[in-house]
């Protein structure tokens, strides 16, 4: 149990550390969503392969054309590389100031609740470093190997699949990508579920963390969806300016946590009642036992005496 000078201590600091992040918790969100809008602005101009085009050698009886029909695809994007880097750089910025939120959280839960899971910190800090690497280092890897092919004489369709997938470079690019997204949406869920355990973030804000976390690992929903993880970030800053709706959550400024009351106990509180003197109180009488009946029909039949 920390003394109350300790719990003192550690307000001021966190409050310190949230003054700090508040402004690159704002930027670190509107960075994601421009990340998001470059890079699909950029690929929405790219070339598409319709399904007769991809079919047309097969139907010709040419089973392995000199130009594939996705050589137009690869050159675009190796001449859209730089774009398509700078948005990967706004997204990397975008993560490590997630990283470093993560952290704040991190610390200031394992200041309230010690018995936290150790790993949450180096998953935290090892795969938001990774990610962020991982992100800037495919769209480099890729502008490399699409520059091969708009500049080399094989267009086959197998010059195609090593340009933008199947490369060694490409390979490693990507299962490091995925190692890293998996450590970092382990360890931001950890943290989320342990915040609204101490009380520390809303439940839906937790909620939403959890599901930013995911998205950073599956991009699901192409630049439609990543608008959530910029949006948590946008809160966060909120949150970090202690300009919150209501006031920063009680757990922030006591010290120790205060978990967020349940559905019933909230009802409760409504209503003007303990859920259990309520719950006990709405429960029916117990059944007389079969001494007790006799007991009580003696005393009947004594009375009318």
């Amino acid at each position: 149990m920390p003394s109350a000078g300790d719990t003192r201590r550690q307000v001021d600091e966190e409050t310190e550390r949230r003054s700090r992040l508040s402004v690159p918790a704002f930027a670190g969100g509107f960075l994601y969503l421009l990340s998001s809008i470059v890079i699909a602005s950029t690929l929405s101009g790219a070339p598409t392969v319709g399904l007769l085009q991809g079919l047309g050698p097969a139907i010709s009886g040419v089973a392995n054309p000199p130009v594939s029909p996705r050589a137009g695809e690869v050159k675009f994007i190796s001449h859209k590389a730089l774009p398509l880097i700078a948005g990967s750089f706004l997204a990397a910025v975008a993560v490590i100031v997630l990283t470093l939120i993560l952290l704040l959280l991190l610390d200031a839960v394992r200041f309230r609740r010690p018995g936290t899971w150790p790993a949450a910190r180096p998953l935290v800090i090892g795969g938001g470093i990774a990610v962020a690497l991982a992100s800037l280092t495919h769209q480099i890897v890729s502008a490399i190997e699409t520059h091969k092919f708009a500049v080399g004489h094989d267009l086959s369709s197998h010059a195609v699949d090593q340009a933008l997938t199947k490369s060694a470079p490409n390979l490693i690019v990507a299962y490091l990508s995925l190692i890293a997204g998996l450590a970092l949406a382990v360890g931001m869920i950890t943290v989320m579920v342990n915040v609204q355990r101490v009380g520390l973030l809303p439940r839906w804000m937790g909620f939403l963390g959890m599901f930013t976390a995911l998205l950073i690992v599956l991009p699901l929903g192409g630049a439609q969806l990543q608008v959530v993880p910029a949006f948590w970030l946008v809160m966060m800053g909120i949150m970090n300016a202690q300009r919150w709706p209501g006031g920063d959550p009680p757990a922030w400024t006591a010290g120790e946590a205060r978990p967020w009351p349940s559905r019933a106990q909230v009802r409760a509180e409504r209503e003007g009642g303990d859920p259990g003197t309520r719950a006990r109180a709405a429960a029916p009488a117990p059944a007389a036992t079969p001494a007790k009946a006799s007991s009580r029909k003696r005393r009947k039949r004594g009375g009318r005496r």
